[in-house]
């Protein structure tokens, strides 16, 4: 059995948070809605297992029915939807896809962004770059609330707020009646003691600092609270008048609240990330747009950024084509599918295409409307067409395989579970480590230079996972560093995947298997780790070759590599081709990590030993 070494309690609980906030953002949201409301917007009544087929064949899942208190007649349906589907997580936008995919509703909806001859503006401050640098925001023009469409309308921005917002860290949702409001607008971010206004539903005024005191009561609001409240500056929206609309992501002011009888909607969206932000404002605005006037339609507000003098009209609907090949999908989807047909089951989806003759046969592109954020690639179309056809039909109607396969382990994992195995005999204990760190880790620390083949996450929550490794020092100089309490030597290994900028993937980058071991002791114990290389070699039937030319051998290695120490380090060649590197860490790098003993390590790229 591989033991695995028990890591200090401080990285033990960083890595129990990072696993626990990985797992919660799995879960599925739940929209609860009344089954009367439901039925009479889809113009049927179903039994409560008709609706369960129904939800099956579109890719939901009725997840429960409770009663409501006091109403006889009716219940609450508990629906599971993908975490991806913000447009279902109302009743408006659920019975609207439904509507359509079940043929109710024979023509899609046509959402239309108008930009008025003098629009409403938003001017956004350099004061915010720091604090929460993106806004967006747009206007719903004579709008009719019922209770239900309100409470809906409320319960709307807390799921989004729960979900892609990732409870408001990385956006957030202010809503005002904007004839209690005048523009132009401003967003800026200023001192709390210079912020001063009612918050929603109080009438007392209070400056940020006083407002921080009185919130942190609240159940509801007070997990917001640290977003902002340790900055010197907190972002705040006003308008002509300096009235306060909102101080994101906390609360709104009670003078612009919106009302049953409010006519026209303002809506502001705060954000750290633009894409996301419009994604949210765009599910706002369509899924309430049903109650305007001309149903659908949404005014555009500028947005005017001070910092590059640049003016954007928010949201935009150009659309956004994903083109597929319709033998693409014949394939992936296992049944033929004719070309009139692809387009009546990417409509049952909320989905317009056209179709367009190419070189290479019939190409499919979608026009992905405003709801549909989550179409991104092929792949996405390809689902969304197998759904509208329906998946039991394809289970009747595609054909069965023509030719009988085995199912066997890829040659790369076979081998990793060999090494592994090999290894740990050897006295090598495994480690498993995260594959994300900091720049400053994947590069500084161990003396290698930036070459741009790290893949970088876009909007870090922290500096600590910044970036995808390209080698797997960092986990297992950490795992040294967390456990320097331990006797030595200590000889750890680890093979994993790295993660490496490539043009050649569709996505930009491609996953690399290598083998990392090291060893700490009051000596450097090279020959410990050559030893381990001797032993993997004798293992893969590779035979030590003075050249290298049929079999192996190393070379020392160039004195520009800064991880090891100079003349200690050398290149490990397999049959011409340099597999890895073999050496002494240099005495900079082993500081780095706060270690107290010289350590020796061995990397190689398993890949090339195939």
């Amino acid at each position: 059995l591989i033991g695995y070494l028990s890591v200090s309690l401080s990285l033990s609980l960083s890595l129990s948070l990072v696993f626990l906030e990985l797992y919660s953002d799995r879960i599925m949201p739940v929209v609860s809605v009344s089954r009367n409301s439901l039925f009479k917007r889809l113009g049927k009544v179903y039994s409560e297992e008709e609706f369960y087929d129904l939800c099956f064949e579109f890719g939901i899942e009725l997840d429960d029915v409770d009663p409501i208190e006091g109403v006889e007649d009716d219940v609450t349906y508990k629906i599971e939807i993908g975490a991806n589907r913000y447009d279902l997580l109302c009743l408006e936008g659920l019975a609207r896809a439904l509507r359509i995919f079940i043929g109710a509703e024979k023509k899609l909806p046509n959402y239309v962004a108008r930009a008025p001859q003098h629009p409403h503006t938003m001017v956004v401050k350099p004061s915010v770059l720091g604090v929460r640098g993106v806004v967006v925001c747009a206007v719903l023009r004579h709008i009719t609330f019922t209770e239900e469409s309100y409470k809906s309308f409320i319960d709307l921005q807390e799921k989004l707020h729960q979900n892609i917002c990732r409870k408001r860290t990385l956006v957030s949702i202010g809503t005002h009646d904007l004839d209690s409001i005048s523009g132009p607008f401003s967003y800026s971010a200023l001192p709390p003691k210079e912020i001063s206004f009612a918050p929603l539903n109080t009438t007392t005024v209070m400056d940020g600092e006083s407002l921080m005191k009185h919130l942190d009561k609240d159940l509801h609001l007070r997990p917001f609270l640290p977003i902002i409240r340790d900055k010197p500056t907190y972002p705040v929206i006003y308008d002509s008048n300096g009235v306060v609309l909102s101080l994101p992501p906390i609360i709104n002011g009670d003078h612009s609240k919106i009302t049953l009888n409010t006519k026209n909607v303002f809506i502001e969206v705060t954000a750290t990330d633009r894409t996301k932000a419009l994604i949210v404002l765009d599910t706002m605005v369509t899924m309430f747009g049903e109650y305007t006037a001309v149903p659908f339609e949404v005014e555009q507000v500028a947005v005017v950024d001070e910092i590059t003098g640049i003016t954007t009209l928010t949201p935009d609907y150009t659309p956004r084509i994903v083109s597929t090949p319709l033998s693409y999908l014949d394939s992936a989807i296992g049944v033929k599918i004719t070309k009139e047909k692809v387009q009546e089951y990417l409509r049952r989806m909320c989905l317009p295409s056209k179709l367009e003759d190419s070189p290479s046969g019939i190409v499919v592109n979608v026009e992905v409307p405003p709801t549909r954020s989550d179409v991104l690639h092929a792949c996405d179309v390809m689902e969304d067409v197998a759904i509208g056809y329906g998946f039991n039909k394809i289970l009747d109607i595609s054909a069965p395989p023509r030719t009988l396969t085995v199912g066997s382990q890829q040659p790369i994992n076979k081998l990793t579970d060999q090494l592994r195995n090999e290894i740990a005999q050897a006295g090598f204990t495994e480690v498993l480590t995260l594959s994300l760190c900091s720049t400053e880790e994947n590069y500084d620390l161990i003396g290698k230079v930036d070459d741009g083949l790290a893949v970088r996450i876009a909007n870090p929550k922290t500096l600590e996972y910044q970036v995808g490794r390209t080698s797997l020092y960092v986990g297992l100089l950490k795992t040294l560093q967390h456990n320097k309490q331990a006797a030595v030597p200590i000889k750890l290994f680890e093979i994993s995947d790295v993660l490496l900028k490539s043009d050649a993937y569709d996505v930009g980058a491609r996953n690399k298997r290598q083998l990392c071991a090291v060893y700490m002791n009051t000596d450097a114990g090279f020959e410990f780790i050559h030893g381990l290389l001797d032993r993997v070699m004798l293992l893969l039937e590779i035979p030590y070759t003075p050249h290298g030319a049929g079999g192996y051998t190393i070379k020392e290695a160039s004195p520009d590599d800064k991880t090891f120490f100079p003349g200690r380090c050398a290149e490990v060649i397999v049959r011409g081709t340099k597999v890895g590197v073999i050496g002494t860490l240099h005495p900079l790098v082993v500081e780095n990590f706060d270690l107290q003993f010289p350590v020796s390590a061995l990397h190689l790229d398993v890949e090339l030993l195939l």
